[in-house]
């Protein structure tokens, strides 16, 4: 029986708009963005601040000289930002409803200093809950040092949680991080990006 569920954040809870952050990196002088930007993964120093291995703060400065000119934390937050789509009702009324059922919420993300730092602000829903109020616990790839689909950060939140992998369900729109969940012995379920997930969700737990 499953009594967790573990949840990655873009493509599931919030939709993306990854041209839209391509454009905004762009316009800022990076105008390589491609190739570091990925719907799934980061890679140069985009991969190193989502794996914890820059801080944001060293990632601001190289992200300057690869544009050319000073770029400010404001400026990385709005471009980080455009990858942000929308942050359907449906998708945190299901959260909270999954809760009061009595499952355990985890969230398990590749993400970053910036993207967090208004994800986990009262503006995230906009009636003033951050990110966090819709989980027990939150696995973030900069803060654990592992990026998905590494194995080690699926263990990582296993051993820390002191979970069963059969007794837990992974959502993620990513292919490779499903099946590496898989597996381990997760449960899983892989929803088309911006596909309404809720309901489905529902016939997988009756």
């Amino acid at each position: 029986m499953i009594q967790n569920l573990v949840f990655d954040l873009g493509g599931v809870i919030i939709t993306l708009d990854f041209e839209q952050a391509v454009r905004r990196f762009y316009d800022m002088g990076v105008e390589n963005i491609r190739t570091y930007l990925d719907p799934f993964a980061q890679s140069g120093i985009f991969g190193d601040l989502e794996s914890g291995k820059i801080s944001a703060e060293e990632f601001r400065e190289k992200l300057s000289a690869l544009a050319g000119c000073d770029i400010t934390p404001a400026d990385c937050l709005y471009a980080w930002k455009g990858f942000v789509q929308s942050v359907p009702r449906c998708n945190l009324d299901t959260l909270v409803a999954l809760r009061q059922k009595g499952y355990r919420l985890i969230l398990l993300s590749n993400t970053n200093p910036y993207m967090m730092s208004w994800a986990m602000s009262t503006e995230f829903s906009g009636d003033g809950h951050a990110l966090s109020d819709y989980f027990d616990a939150c696995y973030l790839s900069y803060q654990c040092g592992l990026m998905k689909p590494d194995p080690a950060i699926f263990q990582l939140m296993l051993e820390k949680e002191q979970i069963k992998p059969q007794e837990t369900l992974f959502l993620d729109d990513g292919r490779r991080n499903v099946e590496v969940a898989a597996s381990l012995g997760i449960q899983t379920y892989q929803p088309r990006e911006g596909e309404d997930w809720t309901e489905k969700l529902h016939l997988l737990l009756e």
